[in-house]
């Protein structure tokens, strides 16, 4: 009889820590949801989902994201039943949506930006001329630091272009990671048929 009561009482309480892990799970989607995906690092996490994560696990404040500014803060503060803060000026402050550039005649083709952005709004190829697809761009400017020649600037998003939505910057972000992936397997598959063939 005790052995079953054990048993029911392990029982409960995994379905108890199943329970609430989905809810956590559902947490971040929803605080993720409200982020606007530029990835671009300034709230001291490496991506939007990881501070989401940290939002629901209350071990980061909801005013951490430039890019969402006071209206991403409010939304935060009420999903999360928290109290409005101002913008953390440690993270930077918040302007209007700009994009990347890329001065022509000073790029030497290095393709160093183009790991840097993360949702692959940089065309090019090593050796040769790059340029930003402006309507991709989420103004993240990660790509500023890894240009050795300083050949990329910040410039304001053209009144007639829209930014991209943050679905879009979450599609393209989760897109390149799927490929970055993919290309490792496969290098790593390369590499281990090479040492087969050493044998």
């Amino acid at each position: 009889m005790q052995a079953s009561a054990g048993h029911t009482g392990h029982q409960l309480h995994w379905q108890i820590g199943a329970y609430l892990s989905d809810s956590s799970d559902e947490l971040i989607e929803r605080i993720d949801a409200l982020l606007p995906q530029t990835q671009c690092a300034r709230c001291g996490y490496q991506g939007c989902r990881p501070y989401a994560a940290a939002i629901a696990r209350q071990e980061a404040p909801i005013n951490r994201c430039p890019p969402g500014g006071e209206r991403g803060i409010a939304a935060l503060a009420s999903l999360l039943g928290r109290k409005v803060l101002p913008l953390d000026p440690d993270c930077g402050p918040e302007r209007d949506q700009e994009v990347a550039w890329i001065e022509p005649q000073a790029c030497i083709g290095c393709a160093r930006c183009l790991p840097a952005c993360p949702v692959d709004a940089i065309i090019g190829a090593q050796r040769h001329l790059h340029t930003v697809y402006a309507s991709h761009c989420t103004g993240c400017e990660l790509c500023i630091a890894s240009c050795p020649v300083d050949c990329i600037e910040m410039r304001p998003r053209p009144s007639a272009e829209s930014a991209p939505l943050a679905s879009e910057n979450r599609q393209r972000y989760q897109g390149q990671g799927a490929r970055l992936e993919r290309q490792a397997r496969e290098r790593s598959a390369l590499l281990t048929q090479r040492k087969h063939m050493a044998r």
